[in-house]
């Protein structure tokens, strides 16, 4: 088997390491960022603390566009687009969680295209090779990844599809990666954010595109996240455990990126795009259940992922190791308090009402082809169902 290895050229990785970002732009010769962020960062003034001062301080100057959304959209996309190629920048930096990060990696892309593309024309199975400027990403968030993968996921908003997009136009050409800068996150996002690194790893791990190189970032992954999410989630301030789960989140964007993800994220974009569900906590209302359905076609990768996770050991059989698998899962659900859809407050009617074009979604975005078991649009439906209550 052959694989293509891709990563960043650079990771900062360490508690302050926002701080060197000047440093960072004059390593790989950049120096005239447009900065990508969210409302928030900007009125919280944490993007001023961390990131705009230490710039100013350097002498660098930037420009910002703060009107990134939660689930990243064509047409701020489009805005942002604009904005770059209309202005005298060298480079995009994401600061934020998932969607600052994705929204500047699809800028670069849209950027590069002829006047006039729409982001749909770059969505699986094209491939988006190209961005017109390169890509500095610092997450604040221990949880999608996006710092060290070739994807990015925009939302349609004529048809309302989550659309993955692929590419190493999507691949940070540098990430700055500082746990000091989750502590303020509250516990509901550190749930959400370390169930969705830790189901990068597992994806990765139990794909059909794994491969060596992806399989021991994910095992570092799990072992990392297993072992510290409680703690990160109960305690807030714990560094260690903070600084366990950024790492973790890290190795396992490399890891799916150089792997890919499987079918949790598949069916998990449609109820993104659909019912503005945060895409962390749609992985993990599927997890468990979907974990379930492909158990048997992929046993020994199950059974390892328990024991790098910590809930089971070497003298465990595959068998009792995965059925451990399912159970921390679904405790693990429990305790951080991830509702079903039901409980979320989406209704019956519309659910179901929407789960043949989900399914059909789910499928077209590639991802459920990667499963262990690879699911029929009725098996998909079938999940969705089980998953609602």
């Amino acid at each position: 088997m052959t694989a293509t290895i891709v990563s960043p050229r650079l990771m900062r990785i360490g508690g302050g390491s926002v701080a060197q970002a000047a440093e960072v732009l004059a390593l790989i010769g950049l120096s005239r960022p447009l900065i990508v962020t969210d409302p928030w960062m900007v009125s919280s003034g944490t993007i001023e603390r961390a990131l705009l001062a230490p710039l100013r301080a350097a002498g660098i100057p930037f420009a910002i566009f703060s009107e990134t959304v939660p689930d990243p959209t064509d047409t701020v996309i489009e805005a942002g687009a604009a904005l770059l190629r209309g202005g005298d920048h060298d480079c995009l930096i994401g600061f934020g969680g998932g969607s600052p990060m994705d929204t500047a990696k699809a800028m670069a892309i849209l950027a590069a295209a002829a006047p006039g593309a729409k982001m749909r024309e770059f969505k699986v199975p094209a491939q988006a090779d190209r961005g017109l400027v390169p890509v500095v990403c610092i997450p604040t968030t221990a949880g999608t990844g996006s710092e060290a993968t070739r994807f990015t996921v925009i939302t349609d908003t004529e048809t309302d599809e989550k659309m993955l997009i692929a590419g190493l136009g999507a691949l940070p050409l540098a990430a700055i990666v500082d746990y000091e800068l989750t502590f303020s996150v509250p516990p509901r996002t550190t749930a959400d954010t370390g169930i969705d690194s830790l189901t990068h790893a597992l994806e990765a791990y139990v794909s059909k595109r794994a491969n060596p190189h992806a399989d021991s970032l994910a095992l570092s992954a799990m072992q990392l996240i297993g072992r510290h999410l409680r703690p990160a989630f109960h305690q807030p301030k714990n560094a260690k455990a903070r600084e366990a789960m950024m790492l973790g989140a890290m190795q396992a964007g490399l890891a799916f990126s150089n792997s890919s993800v499987a079918l949790v994220h598949g069916m998990s974009r449609p109820i993104g795009a659909h019912f503005h569900v945060p895409h962390g906590l749609s992985n993990a209302m599927l997890l468990p259940a979907v974990t379930e359905f492909g158990l048997n076609d992929a046993l020994p990768r199950y059974a390892e992922a328990a024991r790098a996770i910590g809930v089971a050991t070497r003298e465990d059989s595959d068998e009792a190791a995965a059925s451990k698998l399912l159970e921390e899962l679904r405790a693990l659900n429990q305790e951080l308090g991830v509702p079903t859809p039901k409980d979320y407050g989406i209704g019956g009617n519309r659910w179901e009402g929407l789960l043949p074009l989900m399914a059909k979604q789910a499928l077209a975005s590639g991802s459920p082809a990667n499963n262990p078991r690879v699911p029929s649009e009725a098996d998909i439906i079938d999940l969705y169902r089980r998953v609602y209550a």
